[in-house]
């Protein structure tokens, strides 16, 4: 899976093949000069902050690099180049409308709008694009989210659920037993939940967002 050293050891590349410092990156592609600052990597209480997809893409568009190089330059140099998949991108208000997904959780049908992501071992792995602000300050309002159906589930993972009934909503799994899961929301202005099984249709893995 693609770490966060992996992401600001690529911009680091990406900036030096084109003769920039970090900040000059950031200026290139429009940015504020701070963007990329190793003080902005992580929080003040030592959490780790991700660049954006946003950020990312202004600058490849800047130095007119593709994201499948981009992808290359995350390799520390044990691993070899890094391969990368399509995954299906699908609007927030899509996922729970009916007939978008199978009783697995996986998409179904074709057409979608598609990004290259690093490969997750997963094919049946796609993205969400947020929209509106119920899951702030976590994930905002045309963030996208990339969800593995495949991946293990287990308590404190963030999940996207979607309901029998066709709600879909991304919180943080509390609890779960063999009758109900217990999910806390991601915007406390939003009540938590606790949901039958039963009334669970499925539940998918966030493995990597754009914060």
């Amino acid at each position: 899976m693609l770490k966060h050293a992996d992401i600001w050891r690529a911009i680091d590349r990406l900036a030096a093949r084109h003769g920039l410092s970090a900040s000059g990156l950031a200026k290139r592609g429009g940015l504020d000069p701070t963007t990329f600052n190793k003080s902005k990597r992580t929080t003040p209480d030592g959490k780790l902050r991700w660049p954006s997809t946003e950020s990312i893409a202004k600058v490849l568009e800047a130095t007119g690099s593709s994201f499948a190089e981009f992808v290359n330059m995350t390799d520390g140099g044990a691993e070899g180049p890094r391969r990368v998949q399509r995954v299906p991108v699908i609007g927030y208000a899509q996922a729970g409308s009916q007939g978008f997904f199978d009783d697995a959780g996986y998409p179904v049908g074709s057409g979608w709008d598609e990004l290259e992501f690093p490969h997750v071992a997963d094919p049946h792995a796609y993205a969400l694009e947020i929209s509106g602000d119920s899951m702030e300050p976590l994930y905002r309002d045309g963030d996208i989210i990339i969800v593995s159906p495949a991946a293990n589930v287990r308590r404190g993972d963030r999940v996207v659920v979607r309901t029998r009934e066709g709600e879909v909503m991304a919180k943080h799994l509390a609890r779960m037993t063999a009758t109900k899961i217990e999910l806390q929301s991601l915007n406390k202005a939003h009540a938590d939940r606790s949901l039958a099984m039963t009334d669970v249709a499925w539940m998918a893995r966030i493995i990597w967002a754009s914060q």
